[in-house]
């Protein structure tokens, strides 16, 4: 019986909160629309509050409350993790108000958003290059913000996200070797242009070695005229590789590519 009462009352809850929500928004009164939409936030009803501040934004242009209002439409997309309206309406925000009260933490969360909605490394990066771009701004926009470490940090791992999709490429082509084609050569051409983009990257030394297998390779699959020069390459590659990894996690692996590319030009 208890159950049953609690549950009626639930539902008469739920139904007058209903109707007094239908009721304001079916209301003229502007002002009392900004204040649900805010109380709605504020107790987490994003939907709602995002609901009222889309048909209220274009009337406050002009108000005391047109910049909240646009910023607070901003957050409701962006708590409901909708990321890419959410980046939109912030962009919208500081471009309208670039001295704004909001417009650091627009700028801010207009590139964590993006930052937020980049893909896996696999897929298309073009948001990365966005959320990349997007945090720079906020950094030179705001050099001495206490968020530039954080929007430092989200920089950082979208970069290595775009290395790593250069690695995976790199890797793709010395898997398929000589299959219809130099493959070794765009390898080895993919990797490079990743370590001069990326010097600092935690993959550096993957790439590094991913180079010094492609000549290896090449060597070994070249025709005979080009065969010694190519070995002469991979000894090249080996110096440099061991020069700024002398104690390589693959040490043994770059040895044995040594030790056969010297045997293959004194032969």
């Amino acid at each position: 019986m208890l159950k049953s009462i609690s549950t009626a009352l639930i539902i008469a809850i739920l139904l007058v909160s209903c109707n007094s929500y239908n009721k304001v928004v079916k209301s003229l009164d502007r002002e009392l629309k900004y204040e649900t939409a805010k109380k709605s936030y504020m107790k987490r009803n994003y939907s709602r509050a995002a609901s009222l501040l889309e048909d209220l934004v274009y009337f406050m242009k002009g108000t005391a409350n047109a910049e909240e209002s646009l910023f607070l439409l901003g957050m409701t997309y962006f708590r409901q993790k909708d990321y890419v309206t959410a980046s939109q309406y912030f962009s919208t925000y500081y471009t309208t108000y670039p001295r704004g009260a909001f417009a650091e933490e627009a700028r801010y969360y207009s590139g964590v958003s993006l930052y937020l909605d980049s893909p896996e490394a696999q897929l298309d990066q073009t948001q990365t290059y966005a959320a990349i771009q997007e945090l720079q701004l906020f950094m030179e926009y705001y050099p001495d913000s206490p968020r530039k470490g954080e929007a430092q940090r989200m920089q950082f791992e979208l970069q290595d996200k775009l290395v790593y999709k250069d690695y995976l490429a790199a890797k793709l082509y010395y898997d398929l070797g000589d299959y219809m084609g130099n493959n070794y050569e765009a390898c080895i051409v993919t990797a490079q242009n990743a370590l001069k983009d990326y010097p600092y990257t935690n993959l550096r030394e993957d790439l590094s070695m991913l180079i010094l297998r492609a000549r290896y390779s090449m060597a070994q699959h070249s025709i005979e005229s080009k065969r010694v020069e190519r070995y002469r390459e991979t000894v090249d590659e080996y110096y440099a590789f061991i020069n700024e990894y002398p104690e390589s996690k693959y040490l043994k692996e770059a040895t044995t590519i040594f030790n056969n590319s010297e045997k293959n030009i004194t032969d």
